[in-house]
């Protein structure tokens, strides 16, 4: 006898009998194409924009920090009757580098007298030891018109005091002894908290300005960021001279 057959079975149809059509699920809410172009255009121009205020501020003091470069009362050992160049150095008398720079500095001076204003500010820094004493004994010099004396003293000997542990203030007072100071009010001065305050006064300028090191210069509110060499130094001069 031949097998019966029976008629297949069909499931019941979930798509309510439209058929088995493959049905995508909507795609979730979301941004909008117009939506993700107009920001992704604000994030570009943001990006641009920002990049150009960083790259036109680089290499400049803020302008708060560059109008407190020169202070009233800071110590000019150059000048220029009609003030067209300055230039500022944040610098620590114990530093090496400072001391390094100093020919240099001292050669540039000597062959723009009268064309460049030369202003020195002070910027001990923590590691050398004796940098503050040092400091202290430019001030306390200053107070009776001695600065530049001091720095050329204290820079010229660099060598037989820089970078010791000992403390060297009898070093320094020696030196205001060559220097033929009142040595009474020099001894007073150089432990004074109104020179230690000008000194502190000095270092936050600095700091506000940029300088992190030293030497740290600046050529008319400008950052010097090259290596503290008379040919670079002469570089810049000469360009601000005919700017």
């Amino acid at each position: 006898m031949p097998a019966t057959t029976r008629p297949a079975s069909r499931r019941p149809d979930k798509t309510g009998g439209k058929g088995r059509k493959n049905m995508k699920a909507p795609a979730p809410a979301g941004m909008s194409t117009n939506l993700k172009f107009t920001l992704g255009v604000l994030a570009a121009v943001v990006l641009i924009v920002g990049g150009a205020v960083f790259f036109a501020m680089k290499g400049s003091a803020e302008p708060d920090a560059a109008a407190n470069l020169v202070r009233a009362d800071s110590h000019r050992i150059s000048t220029a009757a009609d003030g067209k160049v300055t230039i500022v150095e944040f610098l620590d008398f114990e530093c090496p580098s400072c001391g390094a720079a100093y020919p240099a500095v001292e050669q540039l001076r000597k062959d723009y007298a009268g064309k460049i204003t030369y202003v020195v500010r002070e910027f001990p820094l923590d590691m050398h030891p004796n940098a503050m004493n040092a400091a202290a004994a430019a001030e306390a010099a200053a107070r009776q018109g001695k600065f530049e004396a001091m720095y050329n003293k204290l820079f010229s000997t660099q060598q037989t005091w820089g970078g010791q542990q000992a403390d060297h203030a009898k070093t320094f007072d020696g030196y205001a002894q060559e220097l033929g100071l009142d040595m009474a009010r020099y001894r007073a001065d150089v432990a004074s908290q109104p020179v230690l305050d000008r000194i502190e006064a000095d270092r936050a300028d600095g700091a506000a300005a940029g300088a992190r090191g030293t030497p740290t210069f600046f050529v008319n509110g400008e950052l010097f960021d090259k290596q503290a060499t008379y040919a670079n130094l002469k570089a810049a001069v000469d360009s601000a001279l005919a700017g």
